[in-house]
């Protein structure tokens, strides 16, 4: 029951924020791309990037990984690794990223609470560590445009049982803007402005057209 006395102009607990979440990169690699048919791999490949760049403007911390890089599945595609030029990259024998050691090491070091993971496949090496991480009491939010499966079914599979289990699906946009919340927070607007022109397809062309017209603070 509502406490009107009690309500007040206040971000609900369940937001992210720069301050209270970590996102996860799991095997964005060659091998696992050619492997998906869940959706347009290009726009998978563009949605990663977009999520990279927000998680960079806001200065949140990231875990990069990857499964048999050198044996199999190949390196991180490199339009990620770009965003986080120098940063390690832990590699994996193990499908299920929460039975590495070093991954989970990285992950308990961000000390977040709130886990936004992506990858490929999303019936494998995403739904794996989602459920492991939620069981361990963690907060998972998987980036669905983000990750890819083997079939649209397999991936739509793979949503619906970690939604059953408890983890939220959002979108990489949806993120972004979460993050940044407040157009009055300028020392964030023009990155973000910057990322949403580069990757959010005709919504960065509407931000384009708007500054032409309007001026660089005109679109939100």
């Amino acid at each position: 029951m509502v406490n009107i006395s009690e309500i007040t102009a206040a971000p609900g607990p369940d937001l992210l924020t720069p301050d209270n979440c970590a996102v996860l990169f799991v095997d964005h690699q060659p091998q696992m791309f050619f492997g998906t048919g869940s959706g347009d791999r290009t726009a998978i490949i563009n949605a990663t990037v977009g999520l990279a760049k927000a998680a960079k403007v806001f200065d949140v911390p990231t875990v990069l990984s990857t499964v048999a890089a050198e044996s199999f599945s190949g390196p991180l595609m490199p339009q990620l690794a770009d965003v986080f030029p120098g940063q390690k990259i832990i590699d994996r024998t193990t499908m299920n990223a929460w039975e590495d050691e070093a991954f989970v090491e990285a992950v308990k070091a961000t000390g977040r609470e709130k886990l936004v993971i992506a990858g490929l496949w999303t019936e494998v090496c995403v739904v794996l560590p989602a459920l492991s991480a939620l069981a361990q009491g963690y907060e998972v939010y998987v980036v669905t445009d983000a990750s890819g499966g083997v079939s649209p079914q397999a991936h739509e599979h793979a949503v619906q049982r970690m939604v059953q289990a408890g983890v939220v699906p959002v979108t990489w946009v949806q993120v972004l803007l979460e993050l940044q919340r407040d157009w009055a927070r300028t020392e964030t607007y023009l990155p973000v402005m910057d990322v949403v022109k580069e990757n959010a397809g005709t919504y960065g062309l509407g931000v384009v057209y708007a500054q032409a017209f309007i001026g660089e603070h005109a679109a939100g």
